[in-house]
């Protein structure tokens, strides 16, 4: 049996490579007001929450994970495109990451978020990795300027997402669903 466990810390240091250069300068709104996080940090996350998952799962392809893992918001937030992934990275990681952007043409952030979860679902159960441990990084301290109402929305499709994908990954599915439960304490009511 091939343990796809083991991956390339080539491969993966390229994409944080490009990742890095493709997200210069972006930040987000940290916990504090007026707090503003280098987008890299939440990418490292991701990253983590995948490696941490790969080591229950000596099965998962752990170069494809991590990869989709670092990239996973470059088409969605820079202007990276899908053809570009696929000749610097391949078809697989392209693919993957491309399902785990949202379509910004559709309607609303539900339509947005179902389409991507049913191309995810097309994917090997690697990307479905990625989204959860996504999602996991998204629910530490939310934004200062976030209203309760803002809150429970994302800690609903949070728990959307564990239904949908929590298959892909046990250890991942607990996790999740313990942050789930803890976001409650971020209500301000």
């Amino acid at each position: 049996m091939v343990d796809h466990n083991r991956w390339d810390p080539d491969c993966v240091e390229r994409a944080w490579a490009f990742a890095t250069r493709r997200h210069k300068g972006q930040t987000y709104g940290g916990q504090a007001e007026g707090e503003h996080v280098e987008y890299m940090t939440h990418i490292g996350s991701v990253v983590m929450e995948v490696a941490w998952a790969l080591q229950a799962d000596p099965a998962a392809d752990g170069d494809l994970a991590l990869q989709c893992a670092v990239l996973h918001d470059t088409i969605e937030d820079t202007d990276a495109t899908f053809d570009e992934l696929r000749t610097e990275f391949g078809s697989a990681v392209a693919q993957g990451v491309l399902a785990l952007s949202k379509d910004a043409t559709l309607p609303d952030k539900a339509s947005r978020m179902n389409d991507s979860l049913q191309r995810i679902l097309t994917q090997p159960r690697e990307v479905w990795m990625v989204k959860l441990a996504d999602r996991i990084a998204n629910l530490s301290a939310p934004p200062f300027y976030w209203t309760a109402e803002k809150i429970r929305g994302y800690q609903e499709e949070a728990q959307l997402i564990l239904q949908t994908l929590g298959a892909a990954s046990p250890a991942l599915a607990r996790r999740l669903e313990r942050k789930i439960i803890a976001y409650s304490g971020f209500l301000r009511y």
